[in-house]
């Protein structure tokens, strides 16, 4: 397994958890406009 595999997982699992936190804690609406306006954020800047 390479190095860029172990970072993937690492990543996409802590999306994952802060997934979970956010719906423990009744923040969810919160979290999916955060991870919307830093995808649209992510594209303007790195065009």
């Amino acid at each position: 397994m390479s190095i860029n595999k172990i970072r993937s997982l690492l990543y996409k699992t802590a999306k994952f958890l802060g997934d979970v936190n956010a719906v423990r804690k009744g923040k969810i609406k919160q979290r999916i406009k955060n991870r919307i306006v830093g995808k649209y954020a992510s594209k303007r800047m790195f065009r």
